[in-house]
């Protein structure tokens, strides 16, 4: 590829229903790289496969690249100088570049049945050979352009008899190519069989669309998973027959299982409780609903640079990148060879991390949807007190609230274990001591209640834990928690004296 070509790249799904996570990585790697060399980033849906289409997955391809924020520059929704974006709007397009590589020698047509290639299969199964292959030796005995007679090949086509077009691998030539990633690739023609390039029924496969449509595209780096690195050597022989450059290719690791080998698939998620999604999907045939981040409460900023750090990572220490820090930051040559084994409890750090950097205010106003459904109504600037008091103890902006219920509503219950090891013959009067102090601070802040709390220890000759659980269990019902005095200045001097007086007459 020339250096002064724009970068132009692809994301080319097929909508056979929802898209996986890992999928949404190879998105976002193809999108970094666009956006780090001012290139293009392009959506395209490959869907010749028409009996493995799923109502709903397109949208749901789109959708989810919208909420990760790597919406393409152009496709489907955007248009673009180089539609249709859909393959199957394409289909006219493909019958010329298949007539070309026949008329080249490349190609030919095959004009076995079904039955004929089983039967050809089960034969090589029983003489031991478990992986019959259509290829340059088999070739000789098939049904096909270059074993059958020139009139019998045009009869045949002329009284529309089925078949399909096969590429015309030579015989032991050693194909090479360049991986951004995993270098220098050669595999020789031998080790490959002669893959259907076009099917009777005037769809192209897989193969050809996918080069037709990537040359037409002018698209300039592949950028894609290593489960298509065996295709590539075809994909560059295609190029070479049809007198295109290549593009340039890069062949990205496996996303593994958490636990042990393997590819990261749906089940291991249902297995080990995460999605593998980015949106909750419900299957249209069986109305199965699978979990989504998105609506696990993950913030799509903290999914993406989870996904980014995959299989990739700068260099240096840093792990909380923006999408721009990311883009700064990106580069092929930085991606490991090796799959990345997925770790759930990391993607919770994440959207810690995430959590966290964000403001009390900013949290507020993240948090209000949730109180909305438990029909509470509480100001701005508490409630956004109440998110400071907790944040560091939260995951996702549910917790926010589930951590804090004490906060909203005094009816709770008590502890029963610290009630049952902290509640003591004198506690009742120790906290009547504490209420009767607390009455007289009339500025009810946290520096003032503190001061008020450990004045009353010091005169009375107490230690805090004698005190501290049971004004804790007052005010919030729980053993454990956040700054007492953080809690008091919240809940104002009234809600507090109320409390203590609950919990006194509850345990009397």
């Amino acid at each position: 590829m020339s250096d002064n070509k724009r970068v132009r790249v692809r994301f080319a799904p097929s909508p056979t229903g929802p898209l996986h996570m890992g999928g949404v990585r190879t998105a976002l790697y193809n999108y970094l790289f666009a956006k780090k060399h001012g290139g293009d980033f392009l959506l395209r849906v490959e869907d010749t496969d028409q009996t493995r289409f799923v109502k709903g997955a397109e949208e749901y391809i789109m959708e989810a690249l919208d909420w990760s924020g790597i919406s393409p520059d152009e496709g489907i929704a955007q248009g673009g100088e180089y539609g249709p974006y859909r393959q199957s709007e394409r289909k006219p397009m493909y019958r010329q570049y298949a007539d070309q590589l026949i008329a080249s020698d490349h190609a030919y047509y095959a004009f076995d049945t079904s039955e004929e290639l089983t039967r050809m299969r089960d034969l090589a199964k029983e003489s031991g050979s478990a992986n019959w292959q259509y290829n340059h030796i088999t070739r000789s005995t098939m049904r096909n352009s270059l074993t059958l007679p020139a009139d019998e090949v045009e009869k045949l086509l002329a009284d529309g008899t089925p078949y399909v077009i096969r590429i015309k691998l030579p015989r032991n030539h050693e194909v090479k190519f360049e991986d951004r990633i995993r270098g220098w690739v050669a595999v020789n023609t031998n080790n490959m069989d002669d893959k259907v390039l076009f099917k009777s029924d005037g769809m192209p496969t897989y193969h050809l669309a996918n080069i037709v449509d990537d040359h037409l595209m002018e698209i300039t780096h592949v950028i894609r998973g290593e489960e298509w690195l065996p295709s590539a050597p075809l994909h560059v022989l295609l190029y070479e027959y049809l007198g295109w450059e290549a593009p340039e290719f890069a062949h990205l690791p496996l996303l593994l299982k958490p636990d042990g080998n393997g590819k990261l698939s749906k089940r291991d998620g249902d297995r080990l409780g995460f999605p593998v999604f980015p949106l909750e999907w419900t299957n249209p045939e069986t109305n199965e609903v699978s979990s989504g981040y998105r609506e696990k409460g993950f913030y799509a900023e903290s999914f993406v640079n989870m996904l980014a750090f995959l299989g990739w990572n700068p260099g240096d220490n840093r792990e909380i990148l923006s999408l721009e820090e990311l883009i700064d930051a990106f580069s092929l040559e930085k991606v490991g060879k090796a799959g990345s084994k997925f770790d759930f409890e990391k993607a919770k750090w994440y959207n810690e991390q995430y959590l966290r950097a964000n403001s009390n205010e900013t949290l507020a106003a993240q948090l209000k949807p949730v109180l909305a459904e438990h029909n509470i109504e509480i100001s701005d600037d508490r409630l956004a007190a109440i998110c400071g008091l907790v944040k560091e103890r939260a995951i996702f902006v549910r917790d926010l609230y589930e951590k804090s219920t004490y906060m909203f509503a005094s009816d709770f219950e008590y502890d029963e274990k610290t009630m049952r090891k902290k509640w003591k013959d004198d506690s009742a009067e120790i906290l009547t001591e504490l209420k009767g102090r607390l009455e007289g601070v009339e500025d009810f802040s946290e520096a003032n209640t503190e001061a008020t709390f450990k004045g009353m220890l010091e005169e009375k000759g107490l230690g805090f834990g004698k005190v501290g659980p049971i004004f804790r269990l007052a005010l919030t019902g729980l053993g454990m928690g956040p700054s007492l005095f953080e809690i008091s200045e919240i809940l104002g001097r009234e809600e507090v004296l109320n409390r203590i007086d609950r919990l006194i007459a509850t345990a009397a």
